[in-house]
């Protein structure tokens, strides 16, 4: 068994203030009884949030800042570069321009296909070819992807999205493509209807998973990902820290829980923690007879290790 927890910790003083007071006992037995690994050690302004550069390596796909191959691995076995074309709100303040959630609340499969089929002339036009996929992400295939790094959502709700825009030779002709869809979007009909519901409208699009698998990639492979656990996500993201703390709470008398059995029967038991900076794993090992005693009885300060990433 291999958990892997994304947004283990952040850096932020209300997460901090958080961490002080939150109780892990069974994460912390968990890190008394296994042993860590090398640091995957980064800083918050990768493009790619240690959690995807974690995955990633466990999935078996390179790991280049904000060129994770995702959309090319979800379009397996085609060839080509891929990305993620997402449909997103912008939230226009008088300084600067923020993305709204990582997905558009109540956004129907036919809202979707609606706006894919108005968009799509325009991305043909830049050599761009969309694929639905499910309503709040197409699939897009097309050559200015090879070398182009994306950040992810993960990286840009709620913030100002100056600072994390594509970055390559093509970044350009792709920020010309949002401020073209933004005129388009404006007073669409799926919008119109959309704010008469009191919903944010859909007035861009967030592009993200850019990058092309080598040939020996595109081969099916047996998946022995680790399993991802999302429920710390949406309270760090809308740094809801009572929220996270809570998520916390509950996640270590479950899955953690569930780790420490599978540690107890002698699996091959992993732990990858992962903050907004850097991710470590933790493995079970050979243990002797003093040591397996001594564990018993010890337990390693959890927030310790978390602030560390």
């Amino acid at each position: 068994m291999h958990l892997l927890i994304p947004f283990a910790h952040c850096s932020s003083e209300g997460c901090a203030a958080a961490l002080r007071s939150l109780k892990l006992p069974h994460l912390e037995k968990l890190l008394s009884r296994m042993k860590p690994g090398a640091l995957d050690s980064g800083d918050e302004f990768s493009l790619s949030p240690p959690h995807e550069r974690a995955l990633a390596r466990a999935r078996g796909l390179p790991v280049a800042d904000g060129r994770i191959a995702w959309a090319a691995a979800q379009a397996r076995p085609a060839g080509g570069a891929w990305g993620f074309v997402t449909p997103c709100h912008w939230r226009a303040g008088t300084k600067q321009v923020a993305m709204g959630g990582s997905a558009l609340p109540d956004f129907s499969e036919q809202e979707s296909q609606t706006l894919l089929t108005a968009m799509r002339p325009y991305f043909q036009e830049d050599g761009i070819t969309l694929h639905y996929r499910e309503p709040n992400c197409w699939l897009a295939q097309s050559a200015l992807f090879d070398g182009l790094a994306t950040a992810s959502l993960d990286r840009v709700v709620g913030r100002s999205i100056e600072s994390w825009m594509p970055r390559g030779a093509s970044a350009t002709q792709i920020q010309r493509l949002q401020a073209e869809m933004q005129m388009l979007l404006y007073t669409h009909p799926v919008n119109d209807a959309r704010s008469a519901r009191g919903l944010p409208e859909a007035n861009s699009f967030w592009l993200s998973g850019t990058g092309t698998l080598l040939q020996t990639a595109l081969e099916p492979v047996v998946e022995t990902s680790p399993s991802v656990v999302s429920s710390l996500r949406a309270a760090a993201l809308t740094e809801d820290w009572a929220a996270w703390a809570h998520a916390w709470a509950t996640l270590d008398g479950t899955d953690c829980v569930t780790l420490l059995q599978s540690l107890d029967q002698g699996g091959a038991s992993q732990l990858t923690l992962c903050g907004e900076r850097s991710a470590q794993t933790f493995c079970a090992g050979p243990r002797s007879l003093v040591n397996r005693f001594v564990g018993l009885f010890s337990t390693s300060q959890a927030s310790t290790i978390l602030e560390k990433l």
